[in-house]
């Protein structure tokens, strides 16, 4: 699979132009809120039609074209919806980076299966072959990107326990190393020296898309479920499912779904605690102190 080269425009005009057509103009943009980190907005173009854009500052346009690839790899294996990429671009003018995605409809109704069925596509992701996005060794990406707005290292790995130690939780505990006093560090390089005991090489790489609670998970045009702002590499799948069950968790009948498909292997409830602890530590460095206790709590279970 040759990996698409997402197109990029110097200005707004001339990626909605490029776009549609040269006779194409943006009639009004109104602003939509639920984003922490980017601007969101709805384009009404001349043509009859809108788009969705993400904005945010020329100096974190890096933001953009991450996410659309990360986007285009996830569309690519053809068994999960995501909104279809327009293009990305730097808007000098306006002092704004940004994303133009298809625009949602307004009140598109569900499917009766909407869970059962992403438990069925995630699972079919997760088996589906993804060795072209991890530069010829198992684990890792194309390049780096984001979680959130934290920097997300993707260093190509041939194990997945040494890529999720060096590029997931190494970073994030030298980040937050202010947080923590000497027999904190101590536990900390007893878990690292460890990992290989607590973790499981995983019977095929997954694709993931790294970030996946409930918010993360929109209603498509079809009445799916799609997936939004990923944070994409290959790893282990359990790092997605782990995820989903942070923040509240998604219905049972996507996790019996998930399950009926790609069987889920024994001893995840275990290892579910350690791929969240990434997303703890991510979340403390990005907003602070209220998360330290839940990084206490599964530092001192494992060590």
């Amino acid at each position: 699979m040759q990996i698409k080269n997402i197109p990029n425009y110097n200005s707004l005009d001339e990626a909605v132009k490029a776009v549609f057509s040269e006779n194409v103009k943006i009639v009004s943009k109104s602003s939509i809120s639920g984003g922490d980190i980017n601007r969101a907005y709805a384009l009404s173009l001349s043509n009859g039609e809108t788009v969705f854009m993400k904005a945010n500052s020329i100096k974190n346009a890096s933001f953009f074209t991450a996410e659309a690839l990360g986007l285009f790899a996830l569309s690519s294996v053809g068994v999960i919806g995501v909104p279809k990429i327009l293009c990305t671009g730097i808007g000098k003018n306006d002092g704004i980076s940004f994303l133009l995605l298809e625009m949602l409809k307004a009140g598109t109704r569900r499917k009766k299966d909407y869970w059962e069925l992403l438990g069925h596509e995630l699972a079919s992701l997760h088996k589906a072959g993804c060795s072209v996005f991890a530069d010829d060794k198992k684990y890792g990406f194309l390049s780096d990107n984001y979680i959130g707005m934290s920097p997300q290292k993707n260093t190509p790995c041939t194990s997945w326990i040494e890529f999720y130690s060096e590029n997931r939780l190494k970073v994030q505990f030298k980040r937050a190393e202010s947080y923590f006093d000497a027999p904190d560090l101590k536990r900390i390089q007893s878990l690292l020296d460890n990992l290989d005991r607590l973790l499981i090489e995983p019977e095929y790489p997954s694709l993931l898309h790294g970030d996946l609670w409930s918010g993360n998970v929109i209603t498509g045009n079809d009445g799916k479920a799609w997936i939004i702002d990923p944070a994409v590499y290959v790893g282990h799948r359990e790092v997605d499912l782990a995820m989903t069950e942070l923040f509240g968790g998604f219905p049972c009948g996507f996790y019996a779904s998930y399950n009926e498909t790609a069987p889920i292997e024994n001893g995840y409830d275990t290892r579910r605690e350690l791929y969240n602890l990434y997303q703890l530590l991510n979340h403390l460095n990005m907003f602070g102190g209220s998360y330290l206790s839940s990084v206490l709590r599964i530092l001192r279970t494992f060590t």
